[in-house]
């Protein structure tokens, strides 16, 4: 029987492309969306094409009160597509950038960094741990950032860091039923996440590439198929762990 994941926001960039490594890998996958229903029908296409079932749902990674209503949907969807009633691997990948320096930091880019990356990995979790298979897998996206700072990401990567404190917490609490939690943290990477800064910004991207051991920054590619690895069998025995994917940024 195929594994079903979950991977938010993954009608692009590191969430599209973790769906597609999970479907070259053999898995089934329910992605969301939160806009770009034409995208993520896109990604839809691509991973049945590999003989893969994927489905898509909207979902708004900061809006709490949706997630009774998404988890409902999920169940429906398992009972349709799959026949059954759980899922097994959970990625928290949704999130936006949202830089500035502290002192001009405002607080709704503040809440909303709080909502979507932190909050809602919580409660989203809180809300599909019915549906998680015993055994299962939960990976949530942080960032290189949570150890090396850099001037205008102090939001950011304080909420990332508290996703990397909360996987340790459910990884011990979720352990009973046999389910591991890690945390992946990307180093900077070639996407249009945080409209395209790394990737668009010829500077931006120098600087990064310069810290880097290997030279350059990351690819999708680079994160996509790691974290597909990471649910698989060949790593059960990972557990609360956060692991970089950043090529040896800064070290």
């Amino acid at each position: 029987m195929s594994k079903i994941a979950i991977v938010t926001g993954a009608s692009r960039g590191l969430g599209r492309n973790t769906a597609l490594s999970i479907a070259r890998r053999g898995g089934d996958v329910i992605l969301t969306y939160q806009r770009r229903a034409d995208e993520a029908a896109a990604v839809v296409a691509e991973i049945e094409a590999m003989g893969r079932k994927a489905i898509a749902l909207q979902l708004d990674s900061g809006d709490v009160a949706g997630f009774g209503p998404f988890a409902a949907r999920v169940r429906q969807a398992l009972r349709e597509g799959w026949q059954r009633e759980t899922f097994d691997h959970l990625v928290n990948n949704a999130g936006h950038g949202d830089y500035a320096l502290i002192d001009q930091t405002t607080e709704a880019q503040f809440d909303s960094l709080v909502n979507v990356h932190f909050k809602g990995v919580f409660f989203l979790t809180q809300a599909l741990l019915p549906l998680l298979a015993d055994g299962g897998r939960i990976v949530n996206v942080s960032s290189g950032l949570t150890r090396v700072s850099y001037p205008g990401y102090a939001a950011y990567a304080a909420v990332k860091g508290a996703v990397e404190v909360l996987s340790v917490y459910m990884a011990k609490e979720f352990g009973v039923r046999g389910i591991a939690v890690n945390s992946v943290a990307p180093g900077a990477i070639e996407t249009d996440f945080g409209g395209g800064a790394v990737r668009d910004d010829a500077e931006l991207n120098r600087a990064f590439a310069a810290m880097t051991a290997l030279g350059r920054v990351g690819l999708p590619d680079d994160i996509g198929p790691m974290i597909a690895s990471l649910l698989s069998e060949d790593n059960r025995w990972v557990n609360a762990q956060r692991i970089e994917v950043s090529g040896g940024q800064a070290i």
